[in-house]
């Protein structure tokens, strides 16, 4: 038994391969596609859609050239593999998709074939429309005037309308060009899902699989759309693993604990930073003790708390006695600012006056003088 016996599926429902049967139509989907959809029936010439990867890009190209009616449409879909491309192989893929069979080696002679081929659909009440699926690795300035250049082959209006599929740097490969840049008509962009799309899209995809139950809690889409980001692919993924180590573990149901464990495995669950210490407001008034002080008899030591409080509060007393320094220092160095300016500073008032010892004793002496010389008169 495998897992998709084990859960009453017909086929895998989260594949990475584009599948058009498994095409969620999301609300920005379903506009994204109007928008296309319009942009070539009005032949506008040049389209543009934007998305993150694993954004749904390559899969909404495809179904949006599924749409289009062959008795209306001459339309080519063209995947870009790499970004060393030329402007030469650009214009040959293109006659072929387009049906010319032996495309000129010379340019000129190409884009007279292509001129004249797309003249022959217009007579035949067709619209030529190419869809460019990777557009980003198109990185030079002379694909991008190729693109200008055929936009320019016109017969009452366009003959050809590009629709660009890729990530958002396209938007400034296209300004490599600018008088390309400025002939984009429509642009849209595919935004990730969010937690209720993302639930929607999963349970679309188990019930094109065959599901009939439902496969995950609550609490396991909300883990889904947290470690995904509400990219597709990263959903697609996270739910495939589930599914299938819920089978190993025989969990009918896929919980949240199961999801996390797979993101973990996964290298999509983030690491918390790590939590700062608690700042310490009293530290700056406890003694820094030396480190070669010695310890204390055991008889003479004090009591652990007696000694902290003591401590801490010699510690404060000469926090206050620093703070009256500071402020005569300050005083100091105004009355040295006043003198150095040549201003008189202020005078300090002058204690009061007390008898000196010597005054005192000067006094006595006098007394003492005066009583000898009446003894002697006598």
């Amino acid at each position: 038994m495998d897992y998709l016996e084990f859960y009453s599926l017909n086929e895998e429902p989260f594949s990475q391969a584009p599948n058009l049967k498994f095409y969620y139509n999301s609300a920005q989907h379903s506009r994204a596609m109007l928008r296309l959809m319009n942009a070539m029936d009005t032949m506008k010439g040049l389209a543009v859609l934007l998305g993150e990867i694993g954004a749904g890009k390559t899969i909404l190209a495809r179904r949006l050239l599924d749409n289009l009616p062959e008795e209306e449409y001459e339309s080519a879909l063209l995947v870009i593999i790499h970004s060393q491309i030329t402007a030469d192989w650009l214009l040959t893929r293109i006659a072929r998709q387009l049906g010319i069979e032996n495309p000129a080696p010379e340019k000129l002679k190409l884009l007279n074939q292509l001129y004249n081929r797309l003249i022959e659909l217009h007579e035949k009440k067709k619209k030529t429309v190419v869809l460019v699926d990777e557009a980003q690795m198109l990185r030079s300035r002379d694909i991008m005037e190729e693109f200008r250049g055929l936009l320019n082959l016109e017969m009452d209006g366009n003959l050809i309308t590009f629709v660009l599929f890729g990530l958002p740097e396209l938007d400034e490969h296209l300004h490599l060009d600018e008088p390309l840049a400025q002939r984009v008509a429509v642009k849209c962009r595919l935004e990730s899902f969010n937690r209720e799309s993302t639930e929607g899209y999963i349970n679309h995809r188990i019930r094109m699989a065959g599901g009939k139950t439902q496969l995950f809690t609550a609490k396991a889409w909300d883990n889904i759309h947290t470690y995904s980001r509400g990219i597709p692919r990263l959903i697609n993924t996270i739910c495939d693993n589930s599914l299938f180590e819920g089978y190993l573990f025989k969990q009918k149901t896929v919980d949240e604990v199961l999801v996390k464990s797979i993101a973990t495995d996964l290298g999509l669950v983030m690491k918390e930073p790590p939590k700062k210490p608690a700042r310490d407001h009293m530290a700056r008034f406890r003694p820094i003790m030396p480190e070669t002080q010695e310890a204390e008899p055991p008889g003479q030591q004090e009591p652990a708390g007696e000694s902290t409080d003591v401590e801490l509060e010699k510690a404060m007393n000469r926090a206050v006695v620093d703070e009256k320094a500071a402020e005569d220092t300050e005083e100091l160095d105004a009355v040295l600012d006043q003198i150095i300016e040549g201003e008189q500073p202020p005078k300090r008032p002058e204690a009061q006056s007390k008898p000196a010892a010597e005054d005192k004793g000067s006094t006595e002496q006098a007394d003492i003088d005066d009583m000898l010389d009446n003894l002697d008169e006598n």
